[in-house]
């Protein structure tokens, strides 16, 4: 038996990434899943995005598991494409039991500034708020919700600096820091539901966002254009152990139990996958 036997999950980014993995590893749990992906690219961030193929590779790699998914191309920014999303996914798969809003963009150095500002509020604060919003009306009892928040999110200005010295970067942390308090407030609201709600927040993971030219610049602002290599010499430090980051099955792991009933006493908690990088980072006095 798995821990999520009869249960439906909805899941956003889910076509590579931390997306694909949370997808892959509820269906291995015994979960259908209801996946949902931008699959274009947006202008300020300056790196590719999930395309078509990848969320087609999701779809493969849960149905090789004996799953059932329904996996739509949809923009977490459009709160009506979610509803539809999720009004056939129900219709097909049955109920809702799980939510992993976890679509999200890293524009450091986007251009235009504000634009960069705008696009990152938009997908990963609002898009992951229209996410939960849209998936309200379909949970009962004992439903479970999980955002990916980040590490950002939990420490200082002071000690984090501003990704990519701009716009992009700051509303990067601005927009996980905001997430953060949201799933607080969400958690207060629907207890009375017996709903859980959690974050889940993971310092550096091996993804293409981290991966790509922005994280680079933000890691290596000494560098013009460094290399994957010299901004892996700055990955380690970020964390107490001494790792470069954490895979994206190490969130996998404690989404799969936020979703379980293992976790059915938890509620408004920020799950930090962080390597200890709080524990590094963070100047936090008794």
């Amino acid at each position: 038996m798995g821990r999520l036997d009869g249960k439906v999950a909805f899941v956003t980014g889910a076509a590579r990434g931390q997306g694909r993995s949370h997808a892959v590893r509820l269906a291995e749990e015994g979960a259908d899943i209801v996946a949902v992906d931008l699959c274009r690219d947006i202008g300020t961030v300056d790196y590719p995005l999930a395309t078509p193929e990848d969320l087609a590779e999701t779809v493969r790699q849960v149905e090789a598991l004996d799953r059932r998914i329904v996996a739509r191309a949809a923009d977490t920014r459009d709160p009506a494409a979610l509803r539809a999303v999720l009004a056939e996914g129900v219709a097909e798969l049955g109920h809702l039991d799980v939510v992993v809003a976890n679509a999200g963009i890293a524009p450091m150095s986007g251009r235009p500034k504000l634009q960069a500002w705008s696009d990152v509020i938009d997908v990963n604060l609002i898009g992951s708020i229209n996410t939960m919003q849209a998936a309200l009306p379909h949970l009962g009892a004992g439903a479970s919700i999980i955002a990916t928040g980040s590490i950002a999110a939990m420490i200082s200005n002071e000690t984090s600096g501003n990704p990519g010295g701009d716009p992009g970067g700051t509303g990067y942390m601005w927009a996980k820091r905001t997430l953060a308090s949201y799933v607080h407030e969400l958690g207060r609201t629907v207890i009375p539901r017996n709903i859980r709600v959690n974050a889940v927040h993971p310092t550096n993971c091996n993804t293409d966002m981290l991966h790509s030219r922005p994280m680079y610049r933000a890691f290596r602002p000494d560098l013009e254009n460094p290399t994957r290599e010299q901004a892996e010499e700055i990955f380690p430090t970020m964390q107490g152990f001494a790792v470069p980051y954490v895979e994206p099955g190490d969130i996998s792991a404690m989404v799969v139990f936020l979703a379980s009933d293992e976790s059915r006493y938890v509620t408004g908690m920020q799950m930090r996958v962080d390597a200890g990088a709080y524990l590094k980072l963070y100047d936090w006095h008794v």
